[in-house]
C-alpha cells in the first residue's frame, strides 16, 4: 500500500466538532478515553502538549494526534492520542510516521512512547510496522464499560528512528576516532 499524503496542522477550536465526533464513533470510542472540548483547547494551547488535526490531499481533515511532554527534560515524548476516522487508506501510517519525523526532528526527543489496550491488535500491528517496541505492560490499568484491560507500552529510540530513514543499502558511515 503506498503511504497517503497527509499534513498535520494545528488543531483550533473550529475543530473541535470533528476531533469528539472522531473519538466518539464506534470503531474509536471502545480504546479512547473521551476528553472534554475544554480538555482538548487546553492540548491546544498547551506549551508541554502538540494537538494537530491530520489533513488528507483534498483538505479534508480525517484524523487528529496528540503529542504531549514536549518539554520533557529527558527528551521522552508521549504519543498520547492518534484517531483516525477514515481507517484503511494508509492515513495511520503515514501519520505515525510525520509524528515521528517532528518528534525527533524539530523537538529532538531522544524516545517516543506510547500506550496501547491489549487487545488492540490493529494498532499494535501498525507501530510495531514503523518502529516501535514492546517495553512492558500495565495489567488491566484502564477501566472500560466491558472491565479492566491492560495496557502494553511500545517506545522508540532515535538511533532505531534513523536507522530507519537510512536508504536500503546505503549504510551511514562509521564515526570517526
Amino acid at each position: 500500500m503506498a503511504i497517503a499524503a497527509i499534513t498535520l496542522r494545528p488543531t483550533t477550536a473550529a475543530d473541535l466538532m470533528f476531533v469528539r465526533a472522531a473519538e466518539q464513533a464506534a470503531d474509536n470510542a471502545q480504546y479512547i478515553r473521551q476528553w472534554s472540548p475544554e480538555r482538548h483547547l487546553q492540548a491546544c494551547h498547551s506549551d508541554d502538549e502538540r494537538h494537530w488535526i491530520v489533513v488528507a490531499e483534498n483538505d479534508q481533515a480525517v484524523g487528529y494526534v496528540i503529542l504531549m511532554h514536549v518539554q520533557d527534560a529527558d527528551d521522552n515524548l508521549h504519543l498520547k492520542r492518534i484517531v483516525i476516522a477514515e481507517k484503511g487508506r494508509g492515513y495511520g501510517r503515514a501519520t505515525l510516521e510525520a509524528v515521528l519525523a517532528i518528534a525527533f526532528g524539530d523537538l529532538q526527543a531522544h524516545r517516543v512512547w506510547l500506550d496501547v489496550m491489549t487487545h488492540n491488535r490493529r494498532a499494535r500491528h501498525l507501530y510495531e510496522s514503523v518502529g516501535f517496541v514492546w517495553e512492558g505492560c500495565f495489567r488491566e490499568a484502564a477501566k472500560t464499560p466491558q472491565g479492566y484491560a491492560s495496557m502494553d507500552v511500545m517506545g522508540i529510540l532515535r538511533p532505531e528512528f534513523m536507522a530507519r530513514q537510512q536508504p536500503q543499502g546505503h549504510p551511514q558511515p562509521a564515526p570517526k576516532g
